[in-house]
């Protein structure tokens, strides 16, 4: 497994992610083996939500959930890259300091532990008070409950707008990206081009942004066709050259296409980070595998066009 460079933080942290979202359908042995197998292929980070459970249960479900199943020493946990997000509250988004300091405790209590790694905000409150936001961080800094900060999808203008009070680094925005589902990336290629719907930004830059900003990406969602759909990987009805390239490219470097959908976004300049949702091990494998390979420009781009990007 690859390591990157957390933002503009000192740590050095694995390419790939576990995350944490569905692990209310596995038993406590079963969450401890998922745990493993990601730890046996070199992930170290784990990530978690305060609102991550099934529907209707109470915040804090996965968390509580990992932290009983593993039951981690202090020395365990100090080995873990925890990483946890706030903001979304049942019909509303919310940023208000009360809250951000309330979740915090909250899974500061749930996942056992008396830090956070990373405290992301999760989804933008359009009624954000930087001043507000600046205060809870401040207070959770000095207090030593969370070390670094960030954001999950967030435009350039949103960051900007915290950083005039914010004052600890934003090291982190994650934000959905596939080969099927990569407008941050397609829009810009296809500029000029006013007659492709390609061509509106609705990302506004947040790639190029991020790297300018030594920000580090995770894609979330790594193989899902769009905002809705399902998995593109076999879908052949709707990708069938996509998997024919897949499997090609598979073959050719000994792996599955899961590792050439995961390497695919490995291979961007910007050092993104991939968050694996999934709750089984072989696929968790699978995905790890990718972290090894670099595919070449021309391989890329096959990729890309193939999932329906528009080249000039």
């Amino acid at each position: 497994m690859k390591n990157v460079t957390l933002g503009t933080t000192d740590l050095t942290v694995s390419q790939h992610i576990l995350g944490l979202m569905r692990i209310t359908e596995l038993s406590a042995s079963e969450i401890r083996t998922l745990v493993g197998d990601a730890q046996a292929e070199g992930i170290t980070f784990f990530d978690h939500a305060d609102i991550y459970g099934s529907s209707g249960s109470p915040e804090h479900v996965c968390e509580s959930l990992f932290a009983d199943a593993l039951n981690y020493t202090s020395a365990e946990r100090e080995q873990m890259i925890l990483q946890t997000k706030c903001g979304i509250r049942p019909g509303y988004f919310d940023f208000s300091a009360e809250h951000i300091l309330d979740s915090v405790n909250g899974s500061l209590k749930a996942l056992k532990t008396d830090y956070l790694d990373l405290l992301l905000l999760h989804r933008p409150d359009a009624l954000v008070e930087p001043d507000e936001v600046a205060s809870a961080f401040d207070q959770l800094h000095s207090e030593g409950k969370v070390r670094h900060f960030g954001v999950s999808n967030h435009t350039p203008g949103q960051i900007e707008l915290l950083k005039r009070s914010v004052r600890q680094p934003l090291v982190v925005n994650q934000l959905q990206l596939s080969i099927t589902h990569a407008p941050s990336i397609t829009s810009g290629l296809a500029m000029n081009m006013a007659h492709a719907e390609q061509s509106v930004d609705r990302h506004n830059g947040v790639l190029d942004y991020c790297r300018l900003n030594d920000i580090t990406v995770q894609a979330w969602s790594p193989f899902q066709s769009g905002a809705t759909g399902g998995v593109f990987i076999g879908d052949r009805e709707n990708y069938a050259e996509l998997n024919d390239i897949l499997d090609e490219l598979a073959a050719s470097y000994g792996v599955t296409p899961t590792a050439i959908a995961a390497a695919w976004i490995t291979r961007h300049p910007a050092r993104i980070q991939v968050v694996l949702g999934t709750t089984k091990g072989s696929r968790l494998r699978e995905a790890a595998a990718g972290s090894e390979i670099e595919l070449t420009r021309p391989e890329w781009y096959r990729l890309l066009v193939a999932g329906g990007a528009l080249l000039p």
